[in-house]
């Protein structure tokens, strides 16, 4: 498996704080990658070390196998990316802005630069607002138009953190099918994210931080592999019920008036249902749920997405 981004030890302390602690990212050729963590994790002080950015304290990288910031001006050229939001010239309209930053950029061709230019609002589904000044834009538009800027040439790799943040449904489902698009095209994409819906519809590999720490790191579908599942039961005699799932050797059991429930581990579904009814509890109901994204990542972080400490 070739890596578009890897990273060993990396760390980035901030006087007495360490805010990234010895990441070992490893983001392979082709992936949607859903870098999540709840605010505060580290999540964007590593990609602004991947971009360079910022310098690391500690460990090292390397960006579609070059090594950074060594090979700086050869990798990023073919790296577009979105980070801590939007900064544009206000008096500027959308267009003229893509116009600067194409300008820039060494690699780009002038000759092809107002196609390109149009193509990329076209993909964000800014066409219609080309023209308007950029102070005029709403949070959305200009997240729009930062989205375009990282599409005007082709990208072997995009790094993008919160790409749908101020946009409403309609453009986080647009963002979500671009995202899709440019993976089916070649590209590989970091996505730093909060939203679970995303990463559910687009990823296919999860990293997850917390505290500075990457706690999680594999594939989204061998994460929910290795999810213990759960066995529900709905009864009248919830408190009996949770003692033989207990006796069964579950783990984790909790109940409520209606029901009870605990993780299964390598115990048959078939072998509880006989056990409860054995031991006469009456079952209305049973289901064996795999965790949501949601509660997995509340498993390994012990947290939502708030604030860490």
């Amino acid at each position: 498996m070739t890596l578009a981004i890897q990273s060993t030890g990396l760390t980035k302390r901030f006087g007495r704080q360490v805010a990234v602690n010895a990441v070992d990212l490893a983001v392979p050729r082709g992936a949607v990658y859903g870098f999540l963590g709840p605010n505060g994790s580290g999540k964007t002080t590593t990609i602004r070390m991947l971009l360079g950015l910022i310098a690391p304290s500690a460990g090292g990288h390397r960006l579609l196998d070059e090594p950074m910031p060594d090979r700086a001006g050869a990798v990023l050229p073919r790296v577009g990316a979105l980070v801590e939001g939007p900064a544009f010239h206000p008096y500027l309209s959308g267009r003229d802005n893509l116009g600067r930053l194409d300008a820039a950029d060494r690699t780009a061709e002038a000759r092809t630069a107002d196609a390109r230019i149009a193509t990329a609002l076209d993909r964000v589904g800014l066409t219609a607002a080309a023209a308007k000044k950029y102070r005029n834009y709403s949070l959305g538009m200009k997240q729009r138009l930062a989205i375009a800027a990282a599409l005007l040439m082709p990208r072997e790799l995009l790094i993008l953190d919160e790409p749908t943040n101020g946009l409403d449904p309609q453009g986080t489902r647009e963002v979500r099918a671009l995202v899709a698009e440019l993976a089916a095209e070649g590209a590989t994409v970091l996505l730093s994210t909060h939203l679970l819906a995303e990463v559910e519809q687009v990823c296919t590999y999860v990293g997850v931080m917390h505290r500075g720490q990457l706690v999680a790191q594999e594939s989204l579908a061998q994460l929910r592999a290795d999810a213990a599942p759960r066995a529900r039961v709905l009864t009248d005699q919830s408190a009996a019920a949770a003692l033989a799932l207990t006796a069964l050797g579950l783990t984790e059991v909790s109940q409520s008036a209606a029901e009870a429930s605990g993780q299964l581990g390598s115990i048959a579904p078939e072998k509880v249902v006989a056990g409860l009814v054995h031991e006469g509890v009456p079952v209305r109901g049973f289901a064996v749920e795999a965790p949501s994204l949601e509660d997995m990542f509340v498993s390994l972080t012990g947290e939502g997405f708030d604030v860490s400490a």
